[in-house]
């Protein structure tokens, strides 16, 4: 798979193309990445996935943007993963916002990649004050050359999957819910940078992970989840809060590898979450604390190595 920035170094030509944010790369998207996968090598042709950065709120209506659920990378990666032959990454700039539907139609679409099919979902929105939608796409399409193909919301238990309800997911610590909809563990990447060394004075040393601002992070409390680094995986609990028995102030992302000792520090870490074990806790002294903690690693092993379904 080849990742270009911009349209200046796209060779235009004959593709089929899906257009979105593609925030978290979820199980609806998936659904339409597919169908562009599919669609060409059935013809012959190049797959192109054509994605934003940063967030398009971030430019219109600055501080207005949610957090991410993936890192620019991540989001590269997962659409990699999905098949496709190319993905363009457009930078989101007052310009490219002013562009009126036909004309961003004809230099992204037509101009610059060379579409000659549009697969996208039924509630696309494109051009200035999000003025296009799928009748105007097809329209257009018989001036530039293009067919459309537009591919309903996919709903599990009746709900629409969308990035922003796999937001809510996990900010509420519903991190099972939001694997069903994402199709895979929500992750966290990081590096791990150093901290103040109390996980290893009990006995039970943890890696800090620096996780980007801009990407959102599961409620406060414990998770069994797993961590990788380097090709290897490991199973991991994972705290996330103040630690309000020592009277933290700042939230933190701590991560236990189960059964391994492995240096961490200055690696970048991805963290899945299976499972919320619990809330976060405030406990009387280290003492109360290190039980409940081996508590939650005997929960977390037992949890993690249960075969699935």
């Amino acid at each position: 798979m080849t990742v270009m920035t911009g349209l200046e170094a796209v060779v235009a030509e004959p593709s089929v193309v899906t257009i979105g944010n593609f925030d978290g790369v979820h199980r609806g998207h998936l659904t339409l990445l597919h169908r562009t996968v599919g669609a060409a090598t059935d013809s012959g042709l190049r797959s192109v996935a054509v994605t934003f950065d940063p967030h398009p709120a971030a430019v219109l209506r600055p501080g207005s943007e949610p957090l991410m659920l993936q890192t620019l990378e991540q989001r590269v990666e997962a659409l990699e993963d999905a098949g496709v032959d190319l993905v363009v990454v457009l930078p989101f700039t007052t310009e490219l916002a002013a562009l009126q539907p036909e004309a961003f139609i004809q230099r992204v679409l037509a101009e610059g990649i060379g579409a000659v099919r549009v697969v996208v979902g039924t509630n696309f929105r494109f051009g200035h004050r999000a003025a296009g939608d799928i009748v105007a796409l097809a329209e257009a399409g018989d001036r530039f050359g293009y067919g459309v193909e537009a591919v309903g919301l996919l709903e599990l238990d009746e709900a629409a999957v969308s990035s922003t309800s796999i937001r809510t997911a996990v900010t509420h610590g519903e991190v099972v819910r939001a694997a069903l909809d994402l199709g895979r563990p929500f992750a966290l990447r990081g590096q791990v940078v150093e901290g103040d060394g109390r996980g290893r004075t009990i006995g039970i040393p943890t890696a800090n992970l620096d996780v980007n601002p801009g990407v959102v992070v599961p409620a406060s409390g414990v998770y069994a989840g797993r961590a990788s680094v380097d090709g290897e995986t490991y199973d991991a609990v994972v705290n996330i809060g103040v630690r309000p028995t020592f009277d933290g102030r700042t939230t933190t992302v701590e991560v236990h590898l189960l059964d391994a000792e492995v240096a961490l520090y200055g690696r970048t870490l991805t963290v899945t979450f299976e499972q919320r074990l619990r809330g976060e806790q405030r406990f009387d002294g280290p003492e109360q604390l290190v039980a409940q903690i081996h508590q939650d690693i005997a929960q977390a092993r037992s949890l993690l190595k249960a075969p699935a379904g």
